[in-house]
């Protein structure tokens, strides 16, 4: 990996209901591990989001955690993450991930995932910056919101340009591997 240094990671707080959640969650670090991208991610201990930090710092990788004072007052911080910061309001968490981040990509989750998802897709629409967004789609977890991007696509809401922005891959490594090529074309000034 060349311009994918560091990777802000969007997973549920929760475990989900499929073992192949966790099981991509693990294979997601090890990729990250073996092309040597640190992880980014809101700084939880719980669900899929403790399993990936976990298994970071477990093979020797870097974590920056960024979590909202609330949540750690709800004691779901991660204290043992290599750098763990503390904002007041979900919106600071989602900016500074953002600048941390080179790239973004979403693994299984809930409305948190979502909400950071398309916010990243949004700020990168208003030119807030160039970087590249990916779903893992595990056991076709997010086949049912492609069909409704391509929906939206279909009925006018969205550009074939923008609509092309949102990868997909069914594999971590197709996922960095995705991000890498497109943060490269970023960087060069080039529509990915």
């Amino acid at each position: 990996m060349k311009n994918v240094k560091r990777l802000a990671v969007y997973c549920g707080s929760a475990p989900g209901s499929s073992a192949a959640f966790a099981d991509a969650t693990r294979a997601t670090a090890a990729a990250m591990l073996n092309n040597q991208v640190d992880l980014v991610y809101g700084g939880g201990r719980l669900g899929l989001m403790g399993l990936i930090a976990d298994s970071i710092l477990a093979g020797g990788g870097q974590v920056f955690g960024v979590i909202p004072k609330a949540l750690v007052n709800l004691e779901v911080a991660h204290t043992g993450v290599t750098e763990l910061q503390t904002v007041e309001t979900m919106h600071e968490r989602k900016a500074q991930m953002t600048e941390l981040a080179d790239a973004f990509l979403a693994l299984p989750g809930g409305i948190g995932t979502l909400d950071e998802l398309f916010e990243a897709w949004s700020w990168n629409a208003l030119g807030y910056h160039a970087k590249p967004f990916c779903l893992l789609n595990v056991d076709g977890f997010w086949d049912g919101m492609i069909t409704f991007i391509d929906h939206a696509t279909q009925s006018g809401f969205l550009s074939a340009q923008r609509r092309g922005q949102l990868l997909v891959a069914v594999t971590p490594e197709e996922a960095l591997e995705k991000l890498d090529e497109a943060a490269a074309a970023a960087t060069q000034g080039m529509v990915w």
